[in-house]
C-alpha cells in the first residue's frame, strides 16, 4: 500500500465530507477510495471513519489520527517544494483577509517586512472582522483569532492570543477600581457586538459566571472598543495584541489581573495544501516565524 497516497485520501475524504466528492477532488474511483482507506484502518489497527448512506464521520480514532496525517502530507510537500523551489523566485499576487483590529496592530508591518524579502511577491489585504468564505472571495489566507475552526479548512496555528480586562485611569479615577470580578457587575462595560453581553467570559480554570456589567457600548470592530476604552468609556476586556503598548505606557491599566480570562488561537487558514504557491508557503512560514515562539512577541 502507497501510504502516503492512502493519508491523503483519508484526510481528502475528511475534508471534502464524503467519499464519493473526495474520488472527484483526487481522480479516482469510489472504490479505489474506500480500498485505501480500508487499507490505512488496516495499517493502523483502528476504524477511522463511521459510514452511512448519508454521511461520514470521525471516530476517536479517526480524530487523533487527523492531525499526525495531516503534519505527514505537510511534510511531504515541504519536501517536494524544497525541491521544486531550489532556484525559483516566488511571485505572483496573495489576496489575504484578517480582521483590522490585529492587520493594524501586527500584521500589516510583518506583510511589509516579508514583502522586503520577495518583493515580487504582491499583497492584496481584505479587512473584515467576520470570517469571510475563502473560496467565494478568492481570498489564498486568512488570519484569524478563533478557536473555532472549520474542518474542511486547513490551519496552522501561528500564535496564542491572551486578552486582558483593562479602564483607562481616568474611569477608574472616578468610578473605582474593582477588586474582585463581581465588583464588574456594578461598572460600565463594553462588549463586542458579535460576543454576548456575558462578555466577560474566564478561562477553564475559573468557577466564576455571570460577569456581565452594565452594558454600556459595543462595536463589532475590536479597535473601535480599545478607542472607546481609552475615551473612558468604561472597562472592556481587549486582546494584548492591541492593547499591549497602552499597558506599557499606562494609557490603559490593567483590572482583576488574577482573572483567568479565556485564551484563543491565531490561525493561518487557506484552502488546500495541494500545490501551494511557493509565495503562499513561504509567507506561511514566514508569519509563523514571526509570530510562533513559547511567547507571542507582543506579549514579551
Amino acid at each position: 500500500m502507497d501510504r502516503l497516497t492512502a493519508t491523503r485520501v483519508f484526510v481528502t475524504v475528511v475534508e471534502q465530507g464524503s467519499l464519493t466528492q473526495a474520488a472527484n477532488a483526487l481522480d479516482m474511483s469510489t472504490a479505489m477510495v474506500s480500498r485505501y482507506l480500508a487499507a490505512l484502518e488496516t495499517w493502523l489497527n483502528a476504524r477511522l471513519l463511521h459510514r452511512t448512506t448519508r454521511r461520514i464521520s470521525l471516530t476517536e480514532a479517526g480524530q487523533s489520527a487527523l492531525a499526525s496525517c495531516r503534519q505527514m502530507l505537510d511534510l511531504a510537500e515541504d519536501m517536494q517544494s524544497l525541491a521544486g523551489a531550489a532556484g525559483r523566485e516566488a511571485s505572483g499576487r496573495l489576496r489575504l483577509a484578517s480582521s483590522q483590529s490585529f492587520a493594524e496592530s501586527q500584521l500589516a508591518a510583518v506583510l511589509v517586512e516579508f514583502q522586503h524579502l520577495h518583493p515580487k511577491v504582491q499583497l492584496s489585504l481584505m479587512i473584515a472582522e467576520r470570517a469571510v468564505d475563502l473560496a467565494a472571495e478568492r481570498i489564498d489566507l486568512a488570519v484569524r483569532v478563533t478557536n473555532t475552526l472549520e474542518p474542511t479548512l486547513i490551519s496552522r496555528r501561528l500564535a496564542t492570543c491572551r486578552s486582558v480586562v483593562c479602564a483607562s485611569p481616568a474611569y477608574l479615577k472616578a468610578n473605582g477600581t474593582p477588586r474582585r470580578a463581581i465588583d464588574l457587575r456594578q461598572h460600565r462595560c463594553l462588549s463586542h457586538a458579535l460576543v454576548s453581553t456575558a462578555q466577560f467570559r474566564l478561562g477553564q480554570g475559573s468557577t466564576a459566571s455571570d460577569l456581565a456589567g452594565i452594558e454600556s457600548f459595543s462595536s463589532n470592530e475590536t479597535s473601535v472598543l480599545r478607542s472607546a476604552v481609552l475615551a473612558g468609556a468604561g472597562i472592556g476586556i481587549l486582546p494584548t495584541y492591541l492593547a499591549g503598548a497602552d499597558l506599557r505606557t499606562g494609557r490603559l491599566k490593567q483590572v482583576l489581573p488574577s482573572m483567568e480570562l479565556e485564551t484563543m488561537g491565531v490561525h493561518a487558514i487557506y484552502l488546500s495544501r495541494q500545490h501551494l504557491p511557493l509565495a503562499l508557503r513561504l509567507l506561511i512560514d514566514f508569519l509563523a516565524l514571526r509570530f510562533g515562539g513559547r511567547t507571542a512577541p507582543w506579549d514579551v
